[in-house]
C-alpha cells in the first residue's frame, strides 16, 4: 500500500530550492527514486534526500512549478522539514527572494528572529 501524498506548491527555482536544502543539511538529487514506506519508492525529478528513512520527491506540474511528494507516515519527513514542508518551503522563499534581489543588482541582509522567522533587509546600491 502506497502512502505517498502530493502537494501542490509555488516552488519554479531549483536552485533556489537547492540552496534551501544545503542550508537544512540535505542533498538534492536529479532523476533518481524517493524513499517511503517499507521500501516503497515513487520517481522524482528531483529527490529531497533526507536523513530518515524517507525522501521527498519533485515534480513538475503541468503549470511549470514543482509538487512535493512523499510518505509522511509517523512524522519522519515532517520532523526534518517541518509540518507541511514549513522550514523547507519558508528557506526556499528567502533563497528565491535574495536571488532574485541581487540579480536587480539590490543589497540582502539577512538575520534571524528570535521567534524563528528570517527578516530580509533590501536595500539598492
Amino acid at each position: 500500500m502506497s502512502h505517498f501524498t502530493t502537494i501542490k506548491t509555488q516552488i519554479k527555482d531549483i536552485e533556489a530550492l537547492r540552496s534551501a536544502c544545503q542550508e537544512m543539511g540535505l542533498t538534492l538529487l536529479q532523476n533518481v527514486e524517493a524513499r517511503g514506506y517499507y521500501e516503497n519508492k515513487t520517481k522524482g525529478d528531483y529527490v529531497i534526500r533526507l536523513k530518515g528513512p524517507y525522501d521527498i520527491a519533485v515534480n513538475k506540474q503541468p503549470d511549470g512549478s514543482f509538487g512535493l511528494t512523499a510518505d509522511l507516515w509517523n512524522g519522519h519527513v515532517e520532523n526534518e522539514v517541518g509540518q507541511g514542508y514549513g522550514k523547507l518551503l519558508q528557506l526556499y522563499g528567502v533563497h528565491k527572494a535574495m536571488r532574485e534581489a541581487r540579480n536587480r543588482g539590490h543589497l540582502v541582509r539577512r538575520s534571524q528572529q528570535p521567534n524563528g522567522s528570517i527578516k530580509l533587509c533590501i536595500s539598492t546600491l
